[in-house]
């Protein structure tokens, strides 16, 4: 075996053999080799099975002040190389370069499982970041709140009463209006519907039901509707909850209609000096439109040489509001000759006081601001509760209207014509262009006499009535 001083006698480029690294002849030896840097290495010198010679480095020796192994310390590494070549590893630097291969793809295994766990944790971490994003962006509430804008961006006049609704009867609900749209289910819907019912609010649980009907049926169809806003299909609504909740949930049809008697009585508290008083007569003179569309009327649409009133009906699913002219006779035209010059008067006022005129409306008070649409229907339930009669609104008043046209013999389709109701079929809107203007006239000239003929008569005490409100 070697000695140190024979070690460090080693020259450049020379080998020098320690001996046997295991027990014995067969387990491979010890070497050692002098490289041109002056240094020392050690090597597990043995012989492969195809019988060619082999040097697997073990390490630099210590010695000038180099870092490395001590003798005894190369010694034993060569000593545990010779146990692996004994157990059978003829080939000992394939098998660590096997070994290392092998360490190799453990560690890059062991990364890659690492970097795929890394990224299941971002995956997951979006994905909760997106339904958290979902939870907050695409509920219902926020579903409803799309649909109140789509209406209103198309001018709809049940914008404010579909977010009124909406408001009192869905948001306040967390359990269900937080919930995604796409998880609304019918049973959220009726637990709606029936808390507003088995509050006795029966019609409004029906209009509740339409409302979420219609914004449902938006989001399920915008997909394939191109009329319809693009932010609808990010909801992923797929089908309607409300669909299957019967149509008659909530709905009871209006059937209170007015008698002559009380007709003449409604006529007689309406006063010619209160504007809205005088939307109340032009209502009536009309053959009952609807408020909210007669509000709406601008100066410019009474066209006084014609005798017409031009309204915009923007009730259904039109795109666009439809043109309603109605052609006055002649007390209604009388009527509104007094009020375009009154409007007129006041917005010239108005701007004389250094402003300018909120609108041009028809019906604009002395400030400059605008009826609202609530403002005549609360006067005519007031009316009602002072004649004492049986509680009567707006709706029960075009309804009797239509009873009455209809018992003076003017004829459905005449009467759909005049109060712009029923005309949204294929036929209407595509092939029947006809304005119906002698028709309609003929038809309110009938409606006025019997207005009059109501009014003729005495009242029950036997004394003649007031002048007769409908003349201005």
């Amino acid at each position: 075996m070697l000695t140190v001083k024979e070690l460090q006698a080693i020259k450049i480029g020379g080998w020098a053999t320690d001996g046997p690294a295991g027990p014995g002849k067969g387990s491979g030896v010890l070497a050692f080799r002098r490289v041109s840097s002056g240094g020392l290495l050690a090597y597990f010198r043995f012989t492969r099975s195809d019988g060619s010679r082999g040097a697997y480095p073990i390490g630099q020796m210590a010695e000038r002040g180099r870092a490395g192994l001590s003798l005894a310390e190369a010694r034993n590494k060569a000593g545990k190389l010779a146990q692996l070549y004994l157990s059978g590893v003829k080939d000992i630097d394939t098998y660590f370069e096997e070994e290392e291969r092998k360490a190799k793809e453990v560690d890059e295994a062991a990364q890659k499982a690492r970097e795929a766990e890394q990224k299941a944790l971002e995956t997951a971490k979006a994905v909760e970041q997106l339904e958290a994003l979902e939870r907050e962006q695409y509920t219902l509430q926020k579903l409803c709140e799309v649909y109140s804008n789509f209406l209103q961006n198309q001018g709809k006049v049940s914008t404010k009463s579909v977010e009124s609704v909406f408001k009192c009867h869905v948001y306040p609900e967390k359990d269900i209006s937080t919930l995604l749209a796409r998880e609304i289910s019918s049973d959220h819907i009726a637990l709606l519907i029936r808390k507003v019912q088995e509050k006795g609010k029966v019609r409004l649980a029906g209009v509740l039901r339409s409302y979420l009907l219609a914004t449902f049926n938006a989001a399920t169809k915008a997909k394939y509707d191109a009329t319809l806003p693009h932010v609808f299909i990010e909801f992923g609504v797929t089908n309607n909850p409300v669909s299957i909740i019967p149509a008659k949930s909530g709905i009871i049809p209006g059937t209170r209609n007015l008698s002559r008697a009380e007709v003449k009585k409604y006529l007689l508290e309406l006063f010619r000096d209160n504007l809205i008083d005088r939307v109340l007569i032009l209502h009536l003179l009309t053959g009952g439109q609807r408020i909210a569309q007669l509000l709406r009327s601008q100066i410019n649409d009474f066209d006084p040489l014609e005798g017409t009133l031009r309204l915009w009906d923007g009730k259904g699913k039109r795109q666009a509001p439809r043109e309603h002219v109605i052609p006055l006779a002649p007390m209604g035209v009388e009527l509104c000759v007094s009020l375009m010059n009154e409007a007129k008067t006041k917005a010239e006022m108005l701007i004389k006081k250094g402003g300018h005129p909120i609108n041009h409306s028809l019906f604009i008070s002395t400030n400059g601001a605008t009826m609202h649409p609530s403002t005549p229907g609360q006067r005519v339930v007031e009316i009602a509760s002072n004649l004492k009669l049986e509680p009567f609104d707006l709706r029960d008043i075009r309804r009797t209207v239509e009873t009455m046209l209809a018992g003076l013999g003017i004829s459905r389709d005449i009467r759909a014509q005049l109060l712009s109701h029923g005309l949204s079929g294929v036929q209407n809107q595509h092939y029947d262009r006809h304005q119906y203007m002698d028709e309609k006239r003929e038809a309110l000239i009938a409606w006025e006499q019997h207005l009059e003929n109501i009014l003729v008569g005495k009242d029950t005490n036997g004394k003649a009535p007031r002048n007769p409100p409908l003349k201005n």
